[in-house]
Order: structure tokens, then sequence, then C-alpha cells
């Protein structure tokens, strides 16, 4: 991100932003070393859902049961994450604020080390990348309770959404997107944006296949997504009191 933010504005440094980067990390980090502002938004192209597993060993099959069974046993669950203020982090936060459950963060480096440990039972719940966890959920290696999009996903239409099993409201995409050095003209935002999504057709299948969505649009509306994100996940971080250790 300090790359981008610093390079020259001429079309030639372009990279990719997504919900840490661009939204979280406002709120979890106490200095940033540039400024959000120097950035620009080019075009949204993924959303990756999460997907809510649990072990096996874990005597729960739906997103009400693990809920009752963490009121009965708080502080008692331990869920996983790839590491502290990662997405598979925030939404589970998000998830105890909003269900008034206690369960025991344990951050990884990595989702690799976290799912082995879920795989084994060493750990009870987490909330990951559907193209990085999915997989074992197919195998029967983890039990798969919900996608934590506002819909269902395709590649895993049996799961109902977190929403639909019981805690309305609740909704957390991972999202992807191009971004360029804030002063960089808008005619090559605009030529960049444009390419973009004459793109994005071509690799939906590809995408679909591993769990992700392709997404497109505007910058304005790239941008629009941005500002809601970091206002909603603001609030999350300072209610759970996030922080990076």
């Amino acid at each position: 991100m300090e790359i981008i933010a610093k390079a020259p504005p001429n079309g030639y440094t372009i990279g990719t932003g997504n919900l840490l980067t661009l939204a979280v990390n406002r709120s979890v980090l106490p200095r940033l070393p540039y400024d959000p502002a120097h950035l620009q938004a080019v075009v949204l192209y993924t959303y990756v859902p999460l997907l809510l597993a649990v072990t096996v060993s874990l005597p729960v099959k739906s997103v009400q049961e693990l809920i009752d069974h963490a009121r009965r046993n708080p502080g008692k669950l331990l869920f996983a994450s790839s590491g502290n203020a990662t997405t598979t982090h925030v939404s589970g936060e998000l998830f105890k604020l909003m269900t008034g459950t206690n369960m025991v963060h344990v951050p990884f480096k990595g989702s690799v080390v976290a799912i082995t440990d879920l795989t084994a039972g060493r750990v009870n719940v987490m909330f990951d990348n559907i193209p990085s966890i999915g997989r074992h959920v197919k195998a029967g290696k983890v039990r798969g309770l919900a996608v934590t999009t506002a819909k269902r996903v395709p590649a895993y239409p049996d799961l109902p959404t977190v929403a639909e099993a019981g805690v309305q409201g609740y909704e957390v995409t991972g999202w992807g997107g191009l971004i360029v050095p804030g002063a960089t003209p808008k005619s090559i935002v605009a030529r960049l944006n444009t390419e973009i999504n004459e793109a994005l057709p071509h690799v939906v299948e590809k995408l679909t296949s591993l769990g992700s969505e392709v997404a497109g649009g505007t910058p304005e509306q790239f941008a629009e997504l941005i500002r809601k994100e970091t206002i909603k996940w603001a609030d999350v971080v300072k209610r759970a009191g996030i922080k990076i250790d």
C-alpha cells in the first residue's frame, strides 16, 4: 500500500487492495505508513465469501446449535483465525457481538495451520475464506454450518447464510479491487476500469469454481464500498477491542 500510494501517478504502478488493507487496517494499526487518501479506487473485481465451519467432533450441526452451545459453555470454545485483525478474525468477533457469545480467539500464522488444528479438533470454530476452507468442508474434514454473505453461495447451495440461520443482519464478505496512486489522472483510471471490466467475464468460471464471485463496476462504486466498510469495521474493532500485538 505504501509503495502504491507514493508511486508516480502515471498509470504504470497499479496494485490490489482488499477489506483489510483498505478498510480494517485504518482502525487497528496505530500509524499507517501512508495516507489512504493517497490511493484511488479503480474497480472492484472480486467478492470472496467466508464460511463458518466447526470441527467434526463438536456436537453442533447448525448455527443456532453453535450459539446455544457457546452460551452454555462461555469461554470454552476456541475460534481460530489466520491472525489478529484479519478477515477471519473480525468476522468471528462480529459474530460474537451479534450473538452475545463468548469464544476465545486463537490467532494462527495463516489459514493453513489454523485449518490443520481445526480438523484435528484442537480448536473448535473458524470463519475462513471459501477458497481456503471449502475443499476441507467438501471432503468432510470439517463441518460447514453457513456462509457469511447476504445470499447463498452457488458452489455451496445447501449451506444457509448466517443471517438465514438466525443471526439477522450478519454479513461479511471479503473483497479485492484494483487501486492506483491518488493523483492518477481520471482518464487513466477510466481506461483501467474499462479494461478490467471487459476482462472479468473471462474469469467467471474459474473464480466461481473456487467459491469466489466476480464483481466489476465503476471507480465511484468501489470507493463507496471502501467508505462504508471502513465505518462498519471501525465500530467492530472498537467494540471488540481488537488490537495488533
